[in-house]
């Protein structure tokens, strides 16, 4: 749909679709890709992004800033971005605290919208083939084996900062693939999406403020340059992998489609409401921390929970909210689809 046929009401369901791509990419084993691909505007997202190319440049460069807007579907990016930023600030802060308090009825709610999410993605998928089957089972292989892997060790060197946004992008991107949750199997989840962010956000309140002794601080300092090579590194994987999708949807789209369930069948894995988390220990037999003071998650012990529990009971009803609200989400993406 062209940009100047969206109503202000569309404009702002993006923003909120935004919203809800900014808290599932922050959320460890949630990827902001599933919430396009099940809301209905996952194509027009990659290909939006494929439109940041040498084009695009040569409009900037030559300051044909109208055209340039107009050719990447600017309208559309922009009030995406907006509504991921805002989530960044708000909402995910409040997941975060949820995870904090109740992390199982959070988990047990995402569990449900995975599951909802399977179940619609494949009911319209069409006429499985046996090669299509295939690479279906190779997905969910390399959702499972990621789920399994060890987080490695924190690591502030800016090359790999500038790699793990590379990487992490997949989850806005593919559908399936938590950016958070390879972000702590890289070892710097807590340190580019809390202790980073925290950072921008207490410096921006200090510009407000007048207050600029941030910039004598080698320690915020630090951080910000993390951060900026965080984001940088996000935004080239961003572009490249957006033209690599783009390109195999294209050519093909079933196969393209099969791996992306496969991946979302495998971040089952992740979301498992009943986990407790394992850190990390040194041989001394003391707790293992970072150079901040944080623990170091090893990986998480999955448990059956225990049926006679009320808790159990109050999660189950959680996954299924979680199910129906994939259904509704589905439901108006399919219908009205305006984007």
């Amino acid at each position: 749909m062209g940009q100047s046929t969206r109503s202000f009401t569309d404009k702002i369901f993006l923003i909120f679709k935004g919203i809800a791509m900014g808290t599932a990419n922050k959320v460890p084993g949630i990827s902001g890709g599933l919430v396009a691909y099940v809301g209905g505007f996952y194509e027009e997202f990659i290909y939006s992004l494929q439109k940041l190319n040498f084009k695009a440049f040569k409009l900037v460069i030559s300051g044909r800033f109208g055209s340039f807007y107009e050719y990447i579907n600017g309208k559309f990016l922009s009030l995406l971005i907006l509504g991921e930023a805002i989530s960044y600030f708000t909402v995910s802060k409040g997941f975060d605290l949820l995870i904090q308090y109740y992390p199982v009825l959070v988990w047990a709610t995402f569990f449900g919208m995975i599951l909802g999410s399977i179940y619609y993605i494949s009911k319209s998928y069409g006429k499985w083939t046996r090669r299509n089957a295939l690479i279906l089972i190779l997905g969910i292989a390399i959702g499972i084996g990621i789920s399994l892997l060890d987080p490695a060790q924190q690591n502030t060197n800016l090359f790999f900062v500038f790699f793990c946004g590379m990487i992490s992008i997949s989850g806005m991107t593919l559908p399936g693939l938590s950016g958070s949750f390879i972000l702590i199997l890289l070892g710097n989840y807590v340190l580019l999406l809390v202790d980073s962010i925290n950072a921008f956000f207490d410096t921006m309140v200090a510009v407000v403020q007048g207050d600029f002794s941030w910039w004598n601080d080698p320690v915020h300092m630090e951080m910000l340059g993390i951060l900026t090579a965080f984001l940088l590194g996000s935004i080239v994987g961003l572009i490249s992998l957006s033209h690599l999708l783009g390109w195999t949807i294209k050519h093909y789209r079933n196969e393209t489609n099969a791996m992306i369930i496969g991946f979302i069948t495998g971040s089952l894995g992740v979301v498992w409401p009943w986990k407790k988390e394992v850190f990390q220990w040194t041989e001394n037999g003391l707790l293992a921390l970072d150079k901040n003071g944080n623990k170091i998650l090893e990986n998480y012990s999955r448990y059956w929970p225990e049926m006679t529990n009320t808790h159990t009971w109050i999660a189950l009803l959680m996954a299924v909210i979680g199910f129906l609200s994939v259904y509704i989400l589905y439901r108006y993406g399919n219908k009205a689809n305006p984007f």
